[in-house]
């Protein structure tokens, strides 16, 4: 009797339908769907302002570039046009990490020479499942004025758009939209990346 048991477990044992169920993760599905932009570029506009302290005037053009995957990272540079200089501002690279139960957000922030930014490697990691669509990344070392929780909110939306953000308590407190409908020619390397695959 209890070979039988064994017999049917081990036939009816799908290690296929297990492998997907694993993928079917929020974290996971959600880090597929990054890498399925890799190579691809898209304009972005910012959506929601950060008043008094906002990295954007509002009239650049903004460019992501899901530049490099592997398994488990995928950088996308962030290019910002600096028209009163007449150049771009390529100091900006996310990279996002999955792990086996959660994902980390790195900014790599470089200088033109491709050293190092005073302020760089700073960012946070899920605490929750999120979804496939929607993840949030969490800055532990610090909180707002009133105790609110601080951190990344990124969104995707499969064939429709990318959005990346500033949020507390989950509300975002700023934000850039990039238009996935149109792919856009791909930019040069961000800075410190020249010559790197």
């Amino acid at each position: 009797m209890i070979a039988a048991i064994l017999t049917m477990m081990f036939v009816t044992a799908d290690p296929q339908a297990e492998t997907q169920m694993l993928d079917e993760r929020p974290h996971v599905a959600f880090f597929n769907s990054l890498q399925t932009l890799c190579g691809q570029a898209f304009s972005g506009q910012r959506i929601v302002e950060r008043p008094g302290r906002d990295l954007l005037a509002g009239d650049e053009a903004l460019v992501v570039h899901f530049r490099k995957c592997s398994e488990t990272q995928v950088y996308a540079p962030f290019h910002i046009e600096r028209p009163e200089q007449g150049d771009w501002d390529r100091s900006r690279t996310w990279i996002y990490t999955l792990h086996e139960d959660h994902l980390t957000l790195s900014h790599d922030h470089r200088e033109p020479d491709g050293s190092d930014s005073e302020e760089t490697g700073y960012g946070g990691f899920t605490t929750s499942p999120g979804t496939a669509q929607q993840q949030q990344f969490i800055f532990t070392e610090r909180t707002g004025d009133q105790g609110e929780t601080l951190g990344w909110r990124i969104e995707i939306v499969p064939g429709e758009r990318y959005s990346y953000g500033t949020m507390a308590d989950g509300e975002w407190t700023w934000r850039v939209d990039f238009d996935l409908t149109t792919n856009i020619p791909t930019p040069p390397a961000p800075w410190g990346y020249e010559g790197r695959e």
